[in-house]
Formats: structure tokens, C-alpha cells, sequence
């Protein structure tokens, strides 16, 4: 059997404090796997000295690569822009925050290789499932408006998920290549309309319970969920 072969992809916005450690992390955990890998960071244009320090860890880590946008489109634009140019037979992307860490796609990875009987095109974390853990607990208004972002995503997005916005999510190179050709939305919940073309084509989605960190710099705020409604409408009015 051939080696696997994962690209891990990190979209990143003004991240020069949060992401060295990141990339530390990843790539210290990836080195002592049986697969093969590579790092992409996919930088919007940032006011801080992101591409600096990116530019600096691609000197000494050999595995890292980076895309420096010359704008910043959001995070679902980012993350398309990683998967198309990704080589890996498998394909993930994560926060540049590291709230759920790299090992665990290890958990992921029977699920894509699969069996004779089951085998999944895509594997997706969850926050709310049996087995999760979410530490420490987020406050209570970030439940609440998370919970109600929920509901409208059941409503005019997609059913069948527990936690459609959980930033970490696994494919096998040849559906991240098909469902990011596809997908239009740029923002936040491109998660969304990902899943609901994921469910539209018929591909086989594996939900997983992870550990996810809650950092309290989140750039997700209470505002961004409320704006995000006109682009849910849009998904909703295009998946159809």
C-alpha cells in the first residue's frame, strides 16, 4: 500500500502571535507519523508581520509552504485557495490557533482509508458529541449564540451534523479537490454550503468527536454570527 500522503492546510489573519507555536506543534507531530506531509499557511493580507514569520519557519521547517493572498476574502476563501493547491492523498485544514491539534486527524484517518464494507470521503470534528471535550468551557453568551447559529444552519443550510463550524475537517485529495472547485462562499460558514454539497453529491461524511481548546482571543463574535444570516440565506437560495 502506498504511503499516505496528508497536506494540512492553516488559514491565517493577522497570526504572528498565535501561529508559531501552531507550527511547531504541527510539525512536530506530523514527523513522528507514518505518513508523509505538508504544511500550507495561507496568509490574508495581514496589518501584522504574519508573511515575515511564516517566511522565517519555511527556512528551517522543509515541509512548510505558504500563500500570501493579496487580500483578505475570509476564511472560507483562504482555505479553497490551500485545497486546490494541496498534493496530498488526504487533505485537512485546522485553526492557525491550534484549538484542535493536529494528532487528532489520527482519529480521522481509518475512517478515509476505510474498509471493504466503510470508507468515508469526508471526516469531519465535532465540539458536541459523546466523547468530545471542550476545554475550558466556553461562556455561557458564546453558547447561547452559537446554539442559535445552529439552529438557523439546521433550518437554511444543511441537516444531519452536530457541529458544522468545528474548524477541523479531513478528505481524500480527490474530494477536497471536487468539493472546493465547487463551493462559492468565502467567509465564515463555508463550512456550510461545503456539507450541503457533500450531502448533495452523495459522498459519505463521518462525524468524530474531538478535543478542542476554547481560546478566549476567538476572532468569532457575537456580531459575526447575526452578519452571517444574509450569507446563510445565500447558501440556502444556491444549494437548491
Amino acid at each position: 500500500m502506498a504511503r499516505p500522503f496528508l497536506s494540512v492546510i492553516i488559514p491565517a489573519y493577522n497570526e504572528a502571535e498565535r501561529l508559531p507555536l501552531t507550527l511547531i506543534d504541527v510539525d512536530r507531530h506530523l514527523a513522528e507519523q507514518e505518513y508523509s506531509y505538508e504544511i500550507i499557511v495561507v496568509i490574508s493580507h495581514s496589518s501584522d508581520h504574519t508573511v515575515e514569520m511564516v517566511k522565517r519557519f519555511a527556512s528551517f521547517l522543509p515541509n512548510l509552504k505558504y500563500i500570501a493572498l493579496s487580500e483578505n476574502r475570509g476564511k472560507g476563501f483562504a482555505v479553497k485557495t490551500g485545497m486546490l493547491a494541496a498534493k496530498g492523498s488526504y487533505c485537512l485544514y485546522m485553526d492557525a490557533d491550534n484549538s484542535t491539534a493536529v494528532i487528532e486527524f489520527n482519529k480521522m484517518l481509518p475512517y478515509l482509508r476505510g474498509t471493504k464494507d466503510e470508507k468515508y470521503d469526508v471526516v469531519i470534528g465535532s465540539r458536541l458529541l459523546p466523547g468530545s471535550r471542550v476545554s475550558p468551557p466556553m461562556s455561557l453568551s458564546r453558547r447561547l449564540t452559537s446554539g442559535i447559529s445552529r439552529i438557523f444552519i439546521k433550518l437554511f443550510g444543511v441537516r444531519g451534523f452536530t457541529d458544522t463550524q468545528c474548524g477541523f475537517k479531513a478528505f481524500s485529495g480527490e474530494t477536497a479537490r471536487s468539493l472546493f472547485e465547487a463551493i462559492s462562499t468565502d467567509g465564515w460558514l463555508f463550512d456550510v454550503e461545503l456539507l450541503a454539497l457533500a450531502k448533495k453529491k452523495g459522498l459519505a461524511v463521518r462525524e468524530i468527536p474531538v478535543f478542542w481548546t476554547h481560546s478566549p482571543s476567538s476572532r468569532v463574535n457575537v456580531s459575526q454570527h447575526f452578519r452571517s444570516f444574509k450569507e446563510l440565506m445565500r447558501i440556502w437560495a444556491r444549494v437548491r
